[in-house]
C-alpha cells in the first residue's frame, strides 16, 4: 500500500470549501492519510500555492502551513486543527505570512492550485525553531520515504 493524503473537504483536483479560505472562517481542511510505509518516524506536511499571485503569470510559490514531526499514529488532522489541538509532538513552522498555523487561500486572481504535500520521514527532526519551507524542505533532503499529494483549487467569488 501507498501513502495516501485525502480530505472529507474537497475531491482531488476538487474546488477548496469556502469555509477553508480567506472568504469563510479560514479553518484549515480535514485531512487524513493512510499506508505509512514501515520505518517512519515522522510525518511533514506543506501546503502551498505555485501560482501567486496570478496563475497566468506566477511569480512565486506561498506558503499556507508547515508542519512537522507529525507522529505516524495520527491518521490525520481534523478541520480547523490549530496550535492547542496538534498531535503530541508535532511542531509549526511558518508560513508566508510569517505566522505559524494554517493561512487559506486567498488569491488575488484567477483559480489558483493548493498542494497539499505529506512526507513520511526515517526521522524525527530536533527542533528547527519554526522553520521556513525551504528550510523544512533542507531538513528533510534524504529522509523521505513516500510521499502523497493532495491539489484543491480555488477562486475567489
Amino acid at each position: 500500500m501507498s501513502l495516501t493524503l485525502s480530505s472529507a473537504a474537497f475531491a482531488p483536483g476538487g474546488s477548496i470549501p469556502p469555509v477553508h479560505t480567506c472568504d469563510g472562517s479560514d479553518a484549515s481542511p480535514p485531512l487524513s492519510w493512510s499506508g505509512i510505509p514501515p520505518g517512519t518516524r515522522s510525518l511533514a506536511l506543506v501546503v502551498d500555492d505555485p501560482d501567486a499571485p496570478d496563475p497566468a503569470a506566477p511569480q512565486r510559490v506561498w506558503v499556507h502551513w508547515v508542519l512537522y514531526n507529525i507522529p505516524p499514529e495520527a491518521a490525520g488532522l481534523p478541520q480547523g486543527v490549530g496550535s492547542d489541538n496538534l498531535p503530541s509532538g508535532t511542531r509549526e513552522g511558518k508560513n508566508d505570512w510569517k505566522r505559524t498555523g494554517y493561512g487559506g487561500p486567498c488569491p488575488p486572481i484567477g483559480r489558483h492550485r493548493y498542494f497539499h504535500k505529506l512526507y513520511a520521514l526515517d526521522i524525527v527532526l530536533p527542533d528547527l525553531n519554526h522553520p521556513a519551507k525551504r528550510d523544512l524542505e533542507q531538513a528533510i533532503e534524504g529522509h523521505v520515504l513516500e510521499r502523497a499529494e493532495l491539489i484543491g483549487l480555488y477562486r475567489r467569488p
